[in-house]
């Protein structure tokens, strides 16, 4: 008979949610045997950052325990033991295949089924897989993709395997253009293959990717623009060897890195809860249409108060903000407390080789260039505005100081008018830093 356990709170999902979301619990209390994590891998939670940055470093590369959750938020570093001694059950390697909202039951591929009070929905995304459009050859060994700590130690040994070899990164935005970064470090031979007209484009104008590109090329970096993997031969082994480019020409490698994008993981759920732009649809409390049911991270569509509309964010800083909203707003529910409205103001970073960047607010409207934007300058430092209704609703600044990136953080909250644009490009950096 399998076995069946109940808990009365279950985040499912082991990833960085769940760790922040834990630790509210912990801040909260949470009783011995109450809350369960049920994750499919087999560590505790942990910051998924660290796996495209300090994970790969050639000397003195993170591992864990190093980065478990919730060091990356500047919070204690929540080991096994802490789950232990607080009496939250981490349920690991249990990959949940069926969850029933009406019966408050999940049941695992081993058939043992887990039953709740209340629910956090952090399953997070999976990775776009390039098998999954039947792409010939994309099942070779070494072509391989970025998400869990699996993931990045698979890599790892390829890399070892491969020592100085040639690399092709596929897809230009945030994992190609952080993982390119990690394998040059690693002294591979890069080439990036990317479709659009020019790397990030969810994010960067034409003029931010300009420098990055520049700067990348100027590492040794090959870029190529405007193709698609469109195929790969390997050799008798079955690990990758060449490349197949859309346009006809062809790459070799050692090993293939994809970072096309991700999926929210809420197949689970399909038809037991309302969902909207990709994801469940949440309160500000981020409780889902389901009483008692609530989705926290890449999951959650929710209502984000500064541009007063539905939501969805796959980062990690809202991931962190989101679970700790959902458990104070759970436990402020039980004592008959309200809290707050969740106030999100959007935030991305990335940082690689000496560079690194800052956004916040929403990238939409009129662009604004300010500062030095050439890939050659000494200690770049520019940034762009995005003005739309005669007010900068966003900021991106690379090269900034605490200082001023908490800055351009209080200019895309604050919202300020902007009679002159032309004005604004002068002015630069300085019009954030009076505000």
């Amino acid at each position: 008979m399998a076995s069946e356990k109940h808990f009365k709170y279950v985040i499912l999902g082991g990833g960085v949610a769940a760790g922040y979301a834990a630790r509210e619990f912990g801040k909260q209390g949470v009783q011995p045997g109450e809350l369960a994590i049920i994750s499919k891998e087999s560590v505790a939670p942990y910051e998924r950052p660290a796996l495209s940055k300090g994970y790969l470093f050639p000397q003195n590369a993170a591992r864990l325990p190093g980065f478990h959750t919730c060091v990356g938020g500047g919070g204690e570093k929540l080991l096994p033991e802490w789950y232990t001694e607080k009496g939250i059950e981490l349920i690991l390697s249990t990959e949940i295949v069926k969850a029933d909202l009406a019966s408050k039951t999940l049941t695992s591929a081993a058939g043992a089924t887990f039953t709740y009070e209340t629910l956090l929905i952090a399953t997070g995304s999976s990775t776009i897989k390039l098998i999954d459009f039947g792409v010939q050859g994309a099942e070779s060994n070494n072509i391989l993709y970025l998400r869990e700590i699996d993931d990045a130690d698979k890599l790892v040994a390829a890399m070892q395997a491969k020592k100085d070899g040639k690399a092709v990164v596929v897809g230009g935005g945030y994992i190609g253009l952080e993982l390119s970064a990690a394998l040059k470090i690693n002294n591979f031979d890069v080439t990036m293959v990317y479709p659009e007209p020019w790397c990030m484009p969810r994010l960067f104008t034409a003029g931010i990717a300009h420098f990055y590109e520049g700067y990348y090329a100027s590492k040794g970096i090959n870029i190529v623009k405007g193709t698609v993997a469109s195929g790969f031969d390997a050799d008798a082994n079955g690990d990758v060897s060449v490349v197949k480019l859309k346009d006809g020409r062809v790459l070799d490698a050692d090993i293939v890195i994809v970072g096309v994008g991700g999926r929210p993981l809420t197949g689970l759920f399909k038809g037991q809860v309302e969902e909207e732009k990709g994801g469940l649809k949440t309160d500000t409390f981020f409780e889902t249409s389901v009483a008692g049911v609530y989705a926290i991270g890449d999951v959650a569509t929710f209502p984000m108060k500064l541009y007063d509309e539905p939501r969805r964010v796959e980062h990690v800083d809202h991931a962190r903000k989101s679970a700790e909203q959902a458990v104070k707003a759970i436990k402020a529910k039980e004592s008959g407390e309200s809290v707050a409205e969740y106030d999100y103001l959007p935030y991305f970073y990335s940082r690689s080789f000496d560079v690194a960047w800052q956004f916040y607010g929403d990238n939409v409207g009129e662009t604004v260039l300010f500062g030095d934007n050439d890939p050659a300058a000494p200690k770049p430092k520019f940034g762009t505005y995005w003005v739309k209704d005669g007010k900068v609703i966003g900021v991106f600044l690379e090269g900034g100081s605490a200082d001023e990136n908490q800055a351009i953080a209080k200019v895309a909250r604050a919202q300020p008018p902007v009679a002159d644009v032309e004005a604004l490009g002068k002015e630069g950096l300085d019009f954030a830093t009076k505000i």
